[in-house]
This record gives C-alpha cells, structure tokens and sequence, in this order.
C-alpha cells in the first residue's frame, strides 16, 4: 500500500489575488485585476466563469451571499442574492413519505423526492441579479465586459478531464433522468472518460453560450423581466414548476449591514438573516471562553471545537429553523484581494450537487434545487412557503484588524462550512498556524450527532473527543466530501497571501500581475 500527501503552498505576492475552486475561474479573475479591476471585478468574473467550468457546484442558476469590505476605510457590505421561492409554491405538492433521515433535522422524506431534483425543486435564482448589482455598486467592468470569458468557456464547453469524469459520474444516474441534462453531460447514459481521446476534449455548451452572450447584450435584467426570463418561464413551466414570469419580475438583491462580532483582538464580519453568519458568530462567542493556545493539546481544542459547534446548531435548529439534508452541500466560494487591499468573499450555489438535475433545454442553464432547504413539515420555522427565502448554510466572512480587512474566507460544503471555517479561523488566531498550515492541519466535522474526525488527525483527538460524543474516523476524499472546500486570501502590511483547498485538485490561487497597482 502507498500513502500519498498532498501539500498546496500558500501564495504570497504585494498583487491582487483570487483563490477560487477551479484554476480557469481564478486564472480569468486574476486576468481583470492585472488589467487594472478591482476586486469585486475579479469576483464577479470569477463567479461566472465558475459557473460554465465546475458547473456542478454553482452558476446562474443558483444564489448566494457576498462580502465586500473597503481597503481604505475599511467599511463592510454584504450583498444577500440567494434563491427565494415561487409565490404560489403549494406545500400540498410536496406529500410526506414517512421516512426520515436519521440526523438532527429529522426530517421525513418528501414523495418522489420532488423537493431535492426535478422541476419542482426549483427556485427563482438571485445569481444574475446579485453579480450585477454588485458591478454596479463596486465595480468598473460594464456587465458586458464582466461576461466575456465565461461566454468563452462556454462557447468552447467543459473540459472533460480525470476530475470532471468524476464529477460527473457520480450523478451519471439522476442526470440521465432529464434529457436535456443527460445531453450536455452524459455519452449515452454514463460519464465521459477522459482517456477515450488522446486530445483535450469539452462538452459544448451552445445554449448556454448563447444566453450569455443576450445578457452581455440586453443586461442582467433581461435575465428577469425581457427575452431571457420569457425563455426561462417557457422551459419551467413546461417542465412543472410554479415559477411564473411575475416571479422573476419580483426578484430583487438587498444590501445590508454585516453582522459583527468579535474574536480574540479581531472583527468578524458576517451575513445577517437566513445565512450561516449568525451560527457562526454564535459559535466564536462560546469558543472565545476556551483556552485554545498552541499549549493547549490538539484533542483537547477538538473536544472544545466539537461542544461549541453542536451547542451553536443546536440553537441554528430550534430558534432559526432548518436548513440541511443529510449530505453536503455543494457550492463554489470565492475569495479575492486587489492591491489596495480591497476584498471580496463570495459564495454561490445550485445547493446539491448539480442543483435540481435539470438543465432548462432553451435556455441550457443548470437549475438550484432551492426548495430542498426547506423543512417539509407544516408549521415549523422553516417550512415550505411561497414567495420567501430559505434558511442557507453559506458563510462567507471578512475578518479585520485594526479597522482593515485582512481576511476573506468561505468555504463549500453545506453545513459542513461554519465548522471548517471556525477552526481555520482558531488554528491561526489561538494556535498561531500559518494560512498555510491551517488549512493542512487535520479538522472535525461537528455538524451531526456524531463526530466526524480525520483520520489523519493524532489518535488523542478521537479518543478525547469520544469521551463525550460518539465518533467516527473519515478520510478527507474527494467523494465522499467530509469536510468542506475552503478558500480564502489574506492581507499582512503590503503583502497579500492566498491559500487554496489542498485536496481538490482544480482549487487555486491566481496572482494579478503589477498592472493592477495602477
């Protein structure tokens, strides 16, 4: 048997910086700043090319919640554009089936699981809307520019490599029920190999490259109220959904004040409302009563990360209402630094993997699967209801010092993402780790009713840690994903650092070259 390791360096440079999920999206958002963008710029660009090259994960179809904090002053903005459902959604279309899912949620299984793939577990989607209200607000690309290499990606169409092979392999069976979807992604009902070409190959992507090049042209409110959201309307409602074109008409983002709170001599900033921020600056309140020193032994901070993320969800799911399936999520997130120390954390998701499974066949877009984040029992916090948004575990943050941001970071991975993030934040706060090492170091997953430990981690963590919660031992896979994906950039004087998620193999961290100092 051989063991591998895996090490992903961080990188340092006095240039801006995007750390994203995929190379080809970190590489076209460095590509604006090194042509003189910001960084909501390389953000917004980043996003949409995520969209066309792992478009499992996210993409216009989805939602999601930005930060944006000032590098001279300092002032945060968050930016809410997740999905909201349709105004006459029916809970009568989503009949319980009895079984449950055996977590925390407890929730039963809906008929025919309508409320997790397919058409009626789609909800109008905020991405378009969120990415060009941030432009406007931050930016100084136009909405056309902004859109330029993802129309590229997609007129050339989705590498298909080792990792895509994967990817897609592992939804082969749910993809293949929609034959839209099935025909972008699938050779006759499985996933493509990369190795049955010797060239580079790519699943085109027509109708998607062609939307995009009518919002290019039209602007991102065409998206909700002209020719594209009449293309949109016409492929859902053939399909089942409820989303009618006065939906689309009512979708709006909203700015609003971050949520703060303090951690050791640092500002957290976070999402207010229906995110994972309020769970989150929860569980930093609890951890902030710890010693949690790099004299503090490796299991005994586990055991004290375990008790505060279970007690933190445990408010999450009685005061804030539900939110999660029994898998994680799959989401993109994104973290950007320009020259001037400007940063930008963003996430964005279809919510599962593929979102709802459906590829609208005009309009060649993947759709989020939205109305699974809603609890399908009646008159619970967050049951399904019309016209309103979910609960969602994103959690982007903007971490200051002294009035300046010097961190963004988020992660994907559903309701594994607060956890992740929390102890990144502590490993470099409370233990002194690098950026670097922090996101090597071995973490636990406290998100369910038993502990999820990497099996990489010292043999005292899981034995410490199950004398009060039962265990269990996982490897940090790329499927499976036990852990979430994080990203994130950071700022120390001049100097600008990224770190990438060292297990993926597409993450990277994209350097902006001298020509954004200008």
């Amino acid at each position: 048997m051989q063991t591998f390791t895996l090490h992903k360096p961080e990188v340092r440079s006095p240039h801006g910086l995007v750390a994203a999920q995929n190379r080809y999206a970190a590489e076209a958002g460095a590509a604006v700043l090194a042509n003189g963008g910001n960084a909501m710029d390389a953000a917004v660009v980043t996003a949409l090319v995520l969209s066309v090259v792992e478009p499992w994960l996210s993409g216009i179809g989805g939602g999601g919640f930005l930060l944006h904090a000032d590098g001279a002053t300092g002032t945060v903005h968050t930016l809410d554009f997740n999905v909201m459902s349709p105004q006459n959604l029916d809970p009568a279309d989503y009949p319980l089936a009895g079984a449950k899912t055996g977590n925390w949620f407890d929730w039963p299984s809906v008929e025919g699981d309508r409320n997790i793939a397919g058409y009626g577990s789609i909800c109008v989607p905020g991405a378009v809307a969120g990415f060009a209200e941030a432009l406007s607000r931050f930016g100084t690309l136009s909405w056309c520019d902004a859109l330029q290499p993802a129309i590229e990606h997609a007129e050339r169409g989705l590498e298909v490599d080792w990792f895509t092979s994967l990817s897609l392999a592992v939804e082969a069976a749910a993809l293949a029920k929609d034959h839209a979807t099935a025909e972008i992604f699938l050779d006759n009902g499985r996933a493509p190999r990369a190795s049955e070409r010797e060239a580079v190959h790519y699943r085109t992507m027509p109708n998607k490259a062609k939307l995009l090049k009518r919002l290019a042209a039209a602007g991102a409110r065409d998206f909700y109220e002209g020719e594209t959201a009449h293309l949109l309307v016409k492929d859902l409602r053939a399909g089942g959904s409820r989303i009618e074109a006065a939906d689309l008409v009512a979708y709006r983002t909203h700015w609003r004040d971050p949520l703060v709170a303090g951690y050791r001599d640092l500002e957290v900033n976070a999402i207010p409302g229906l995110s994972g921020g309020p769970t989150f600056l929860d569980a930093c309140g609890r951890l902030a009563a710890y010693d949690l020193s790099a004299g503090i032994s490796m299991a005994d901070a586990a055991l004290a990360y375990a008790t505060v993320i279970r007690d933190a969800y445990e408010k999450r799911l009685t005061t804030m209402g539900h939110a999660a399936t029994p898998e994680a999520g799959c989401t993109s997130h994104l973290s950007v630094v320009d020259s001037s120390g400007t940063m930008v954390s963003l996430t964005n998701t279809l919510l599962s993997r593929f979102g709802s499974k459906v590829v609208l066949p005009g309009a060649g877009i993947l759709m989020n699967n939205g109305v699974m984040w809603f609890d399908p029992r009646p008159q619970q916090p967050n049951s399904i209801k019309g016209g309103v948004r979910p609960l969602a575990n994103m959690c982007p943050l903007i971490v200051k010092r002294d009035g300046r941001p010097a961190l963004a970071i988020g992660a994907a991975g559903g309701r594994t993402i607060f956890p992740t993030v929390l102890q990144i934040l502590s490993y470099m706060v409370d233990r002194g780790l690098s950026l670097e090492d922090a996101f090597h170091a071995p973490r636990i997953d406290a998100s369910t009713p038993t502990i999820r430990i990497n099996a990489k981690a010292d043999p005292a963590v899981a034995a410490t840690v199950g004398t009060r919660y039962p265990v269990e031992l996982v490897e940090d896979t790329l499927y499976p994903v036990n852990f979430a994906i994080p990203s994130a950039v950071m700022r120390v004087g001049t100097e600008n650092l990224g770190m990438a998620h060292p297990t993926s193999p597409w993450a990277a961290v994209a350097i902006g070259s001298a020509a954004d100092d200008d």
